[in-house]
């Protein structure tokens, strides 16, 4: 039945979207769908999810977390989901209704940033990273890559800053000034979102002078010819870090870090600690650099910048330290040695360090080239697609990517759940679930 209550025929396949990003990708993938034939179905979780979706026929969902678990798997059930969509594999509510699809059956598509950038964006079956379906040995990895066909050349992406910043206002302005819409709802991140946008406020003050301390140390480092090393800073509020790897906090890994590199690092080397573009600013890094600096006896061996170039300085260092940044990718495909300290999946043998981070400093292992080159034809091949998520024009590029490969793959109906990891009691499933549509 339908939400007038009128019996419709059931097609071969309803895709159940969950939240996306702020962005039109979602919406507009939905309406595509639905032209081609396919159910369409979505829960919205609160009025940003609302505002960023017009497909007809959506639920909202006003309950409890607790009882989120309850819901979902009658939803399914009722409407005959086949397919579920949703962004990020991290976030509360899709844990949930990630372990409640594969206890049915249901394919899971879960779309992220690009494991590859610019020009891609990920779309890999039940997780990514620590959850990624991708083989982590290398004859596995090797053998994929003599079937998989040679990747097109990409469509250059280019996002749209502005554009991207006033889709995430307009969504998180929505729910502070609306929160009693959806009086059940939790946010999946850390901090508020007014004190994110204080942060970057102070960022974007501060900039231009970053910018240019960012272009000096760089032409420092070029021209003292030292050996330097590059360890790139992830996101606190990634899920990357919060599951997918051992730390709390990218202040853990600096530490860390930079007392392994006190201890066991050649005398006359350098320690570059490079900020994420896409920092919010509460944490002063610079500042707890600096301290780390003191308190481990680095001094100016331990830099901190934010800007500069990341392919030149990659270019120029000895190794790379990533927890699970995409920045190991790249690192790797210019051949630079790289140690990751969380779950990748480019973390095997022939591609990343395999010994200690202090063994790392004096001998860290360069990746083969030729299963560099069968790596990434093998995660472009499974997981990428050409486009974005922060321009109409690349997102219009992605849709049609996304359409082409959701039409390639079987609905897992007939076949059983991969990622089994994920069906474990999450919510409370002795609580009454509210009907669909309520």
């Amino acid at each position: 039945m339908n939400n007038r209550g009128e019996h419709t025929a059931r097609p071969g396949r309803t895709f159940l979207f969950l939240q996306g990003l702020a962005s039109p990708f979602f919406r507009r993938l939905g309406r595509t769908l639905v032209r081609k034939g396919y159910g369409v179905e979505r829960i919205n979780l609160n009025l940003g999810d609302r505002l960023f979706w017009s497909v007809p026929g959506a639920c909202d969902y006003r309950g409890r977390y607790e009882d989120w678990r309850g819901y979902l798997s009658r939803f399914m059930d009722e409407r005959g989901v086949t397919d579920l969509v949703l962004f990020g594999d991290g976030r509360p509510y899709h844990r949930v209704a990630i372990a409640t699809a594969q206890l049915r059956g249901v394919a899971v598509h879960v779309f992220e940033e690009g494991y590859i950038r610019p020009d891609w964006i990920t779309m890999e079956p039940g997780g990514v990273n620590g959850f990624s379906s991708l083989p982590r040995d290398p004859d596995s990895v090797r053998a994929l890559a003599a079937a998989a066909p040679e990747a097109q050349v990409p469509a250059h992406i280019r996002g749209d800053m502005r554009t991207r910043t006033l889709w995430d206002v307009v969504y998180n302005s929505a729910n502070t000034f609306f929160p009693y819409l959806y009086p059940g709802y939790r946010r999946y991140r850390p901090h508020h979102p007014y004190v994110e946008y204080a942060g970057w406020l102070g960022r974007i003050v501060r900039g231009k002078a970053e910018a240019r301390r960012a272009s000096a140390t760089q032409a420092d480092l070029t021209r003292d010819g030292a050996p330097y090393f590059v360890l790139p800073l992830q996101l606190d509020s990634d899920y990357q870090i919060r599951i997918h790897s051992p730390f709390s906090a990218m202040t853990e890994v600096v530490n860390l870090v930079a007392r392994s590199f006190a201890a066991h690092a050649p005398a006359e080397a350098r320690l570059v600690v490079k900020l994420h573009p896409l920092d919010n600013g509460l944490v002063n890094r610079r500042r707890v650099t600096a301290q780390t600096a003191k308190r481990t006896g680095l001094g100016d061996r331990l830099l901190f910048i934010d800007g500069g170039d990341m392919p030149k300085l990659l270019e120029g260092a000895r190794g790379v330290v990533v927890v699970n940044s995409t920045v190991g990718t790249q690192s790797i495909d210019m051949g630079r040695p790289t140690i990751a300290l969380g779950q990748a999946i480019y973390d095997m043998p022939g591609l990343t360090h395999q010994g200690s981070l202090e063994s790392f400093w004096s001998a860290p292992e360069a990746p083969d080239p030729d299963f560099a080159r069968d790596f990434r034809k093998v995660v472009i091949a499974k997981t990428q697609l050409n486009g974005g998520f922060y321009s109409r024009e690349s997102v219009e590029i992605a849709v049609a990517n996304v359409i082409a490969r959701l039409q390639e793959l079987a609905p897992l109906s007939t076949r059983r759940a991969v990622a089994l990891q994920w069906a474990t009691p999450l919510a409370d499933e002795a609580a009454p679930a509210p009907a669909p549509g309520e």
